[in-house]
């Protein structure tokens, strides 16, 4: 499921001026980024489900970009100001059909979850065709202890439940294997930060795929 949030609280100065920063100056860039990358990958035409799709901005941002495709989408905690069509899911199950979609979409959802074959199987099975998939590639400790960092940077301020569940490249395709999925496409060439952070939080801890459905 996506990134659960806690019971509202106010939150101290240092998480708020934390959060403030990090809207003002990564956020909106790397929204901007990834709209832009995925947006590149979607078959024309194509009908899309954006699971765990938060607030919507990214997908929003996609649909900008890509007038041609149609796009909804559904969170564990379903926002009335989400900017995109959206309806609540338990995190587990998805509330459709087989093939109901040409396209599934998670974009940093999956480190989020407690196992994340579980959702991506169940997108393979709403899939008519394709799962694309944003997330981080974890290989050694200082992958692990960078990526746990950008997580609390990004995450916490909104109160956000961390597990921290990365995976590495070859725990990455044993699920893809799992859910009857084989890469397309793959880069870890992603700029979403500007310089200089982007080369210590960007050189290759996030990736995008296109996975194709082959049973």
């Amino acid at each position: 499921m996506a990134a659960t949030p806690q019971p509202s609280r106010p939150l101290s100065w240092p998480l708020s001026w934390i959060g403030r920063w990090h809207q003002a100056f990564i956020f909106q860039r790397r929204t901007r980024v990834l709209a832009e990358a995925l947006a590149a990958q979607i078959p024309r035409n194509a009908s899309v489900l954006d699971i765990g799709c938060g607030d919507g901005t990214i997908a929003s941002l996609i649909a900008r970009h890509r007038p041609d495709i149609s796009i909804q989408g559904v969170e564990f905690l379903a926002r009335p100001e989400c900017k995109i069509e959206c309806r609540a899911f338990d995190g587990v199950s998805l509330p459709f059909a087989d093939t109901s979609f040409d396209v599934c979409l998670f974009v940093d959802v999956l480190h989020h979850t407690q196992d994340p074959a579980i959702l991506l199987c169940e997108a393979a099975r709403v899939s008519r065709s394709f799962v694309l998939l944003k997330d981080h590639l974890d290989e050694n400790f200082f992958d692990d202890a960078m990526l746990r960092l950008m997580d609390w940077v990004g995450n916490r301020p909104h109160g956000v439940v961390l597990t921290y569940n990365y995976q590495s490249r070859r725990e990455w395709e044993e699920h893809f294997s799992k859910c009857g999925l084989a890469e397309a496409s793959w880069t870890s060439k992603m700029p979403l930060y500007p310089l200089p952070f982007n080369l210590l939080v960007g050189r290759g801890l996030h990736f995008v795929a296109l996975l194709r459905k082959i049973k």
